[in-house]
């Protein structure tokens, strides 16, 4: 049996009410046999959502100095050299994740370091894979100075995701496979990173938070 994310107390109690009080209508107004193919879908619904804020059991990455691990689990739809200007100000390596609604939604720290800015944006909710999702939708950056380079992670909003939860404090230590944070329901994270990085992932490549290493500095 998985643990519960302690970000998904509030959902999770909304839902049970909802499907106790679905349910009870649906035994007084609805014959059988659709009485119980209906509370099989409520059922089912209420597992979906213990689900998704489940907290996966696995052996995390906790030390190299040199290593910048998977923020999160999902797929990678982007490696590419671009110009950053909110914080680093000059042209690094970015490495996009997508995040469908069933994989775990929790977001960790990719590499060890201090943290030195940490920014809320309000935006837009254009679909996370979206070019412009990056600098349109709502999103939280995050800036961690690793060794004597800087990380930058941008944990992005999509369609779906309109709540965005950010653990950093400016002046905190970040620590790798700590959780950062927790999107909820499908997004995108995007890491930055220096140029001369060598990457250890590829386009399409699935990756787990914590576990697979994006690269090595």
């Amino acid at each position: 049996m998985f643990r519960l994310h302690k970000e998904g107390t509030t959902t999770i109690i909304i839902t049970c009410l909802l499907v106790i009080l679905v349910g009870l209508l649906l035994m007084w107004l609805v014959p059988n046999p659709y009485r119980s193919l209906a509370v099989v879908v409520l059922l089912f619904f209420l597992l979906l959502i213990l689900y998704f804020f489940r907290i996966p059991s696995r052996t995390y990455i906790t030390s190299g100095d040199d290593l910048i691990v998977s923020p999160c689990d999902g797929k990678v739809v982007v490696i590419e050299d671009v110009e950053e200007r909110e914080f680093l100000k000059t042209k690094c390596t970015q490495i996009s994740i997508f995040m469908s609604p069933l994989n775990v939604h929790i977001n960790w720290y990719p590499c060890n370091g201090d943290i030195v800015y940490s920014k809320h944006h309000h935006g837009k909710y254009l679909v996370a894979w979206h070019p412009k999702s990056s600098l349109e939708n709502e999103r939280t950056t995050t800036v961690i100075k690793c060794m004597d380079t800087h990380i930058l992670v941008r944990q992005i909003a999509g369609a779906v995701a309109r709540r965005i939860v950010n653990y950093a404090k400016i002046g905190q230590k970040a620590a790798l496979s700590d959780q950062l944070g927790f999107i909820k329901f499908g997004s995108r994270v995007d890491v930055l990173i220096p140029l001369n990085s060598s990457i250890e992932v590829s386009i399409d490549q699935i990756v787990k938070g914590g576990q697979t290493i994006l690269a090595k500095l």
